[in-house]
């Protein structure tokens, strides 16, 4: 089983019920493709307690796919869901940030949208499917962006073109975040989170027995993040492993359309 890269805390003492989850490092370093075993168990984890849950999010981005799963869980759930960004919400973090009822941003964090990218080997029929398939995630993408921040689809599209930065106070002017951290208002847990020392795993990207069979050379995963694709590129070809045909990336793209 893979190492998470996500931790659940509850928070002891008093009659709160509320949870704290610190989500860090690239989401899922491999694809969750016939994968049940990660976004089951982050399910079971968010569903094994009750109550509002604050997420502290420092991530570059990572597999799209995984992304939109956790989005939806998060959405999903009954409780009040807080995002903090306390470093960095890039690429596909900047999606899940969009799932907070409310979220927060540190003074000295930054956020970045960009276009989502893939890597794919084929014929022209083969290289059509991809470009369609990166639209349709873009466009699942901007339905996130665009119920968060209220922008209009053209412009949130631009500054996905551009691979858009921006810090905090952008954040909250362009309305991805509605506040920024350690204003006079905030107490004195949101001022001091305490993560334990073992708190979030890199997921190692280790398959659960190699039993996998895809065709080699065919398509790679969508990352929301350049680096986390090229990263994940290299780290195929080098040990030749076998990339995700253009089908199964179709079939996934399902969860972002729903």
């Amino acid at each position: 089983m893979k190492r998470k890269f996500w931790n659940w805390v509850k928070n002891e003492g008093g009659l709160s019920t509320e949870r704290t989850l610190f989500l860090s490092g690239e989401i899922s370093d491999e694809t969750w493709y016939g994968d049940e075993v990660t976004p089951k168990l982050f399910k079971d984890e968010l569903y094994a307690g009750e109550g509002d849950i604050t997420v502290w999010l420092n991530s570059p981005g990572g597999d799209v796919f995984a992304a939109a799963q956790i989005y939806n869980m998060l959405r999903n759930y009954k409780g009040n869901v807080t995002i903090k960004i306390d470093g960095l919400a890039a690429s596909a973090a900047s999606v899940i940030a969009m799932a907070g009822n409310t979220v927060l941003v540190s003074p000295v964090a930054m956020m970045m949208i960009h276009n989502p990218a893939t890597l794919a080997v084929g014929n022209a029929k083969d290289m059509e499917r991809a470009i369609a398939m990166l639209n349709e995630v873009k466009e699942s993408i901007l339905n996130a962006y665009e119920g968060k921040t209220g922008l209009s689809r053209a412009r949130l599209s631009h500054m996905m073109d551009d691979e858009t930065w921006f810090n905090a106070k952008k954040a909250v002017e362009l309305g991805f975040a509605d506040k920024i951290l350690f204003d006079s208002g905030d107490s004195e847990e949101e001022k001091s989170p305490k993560e334990p020392k073992d708190a979030v795993e890199k997921a190692d990207g280790g398959g659960e027995d190699g039993k996998k069979k895809k065709l080699p050379f065919q398509q790679d995963s969508v990352m929301f993040s350049r680096k986390a694709m090229n990263d994940s590129f290299l780290s195929k070809v080098s040990d030749k492993k076998p990339m995700v045909p253009v089908d199964q990336l179709e079939k996934r793209l399902s969860l972002l359309t729903h």
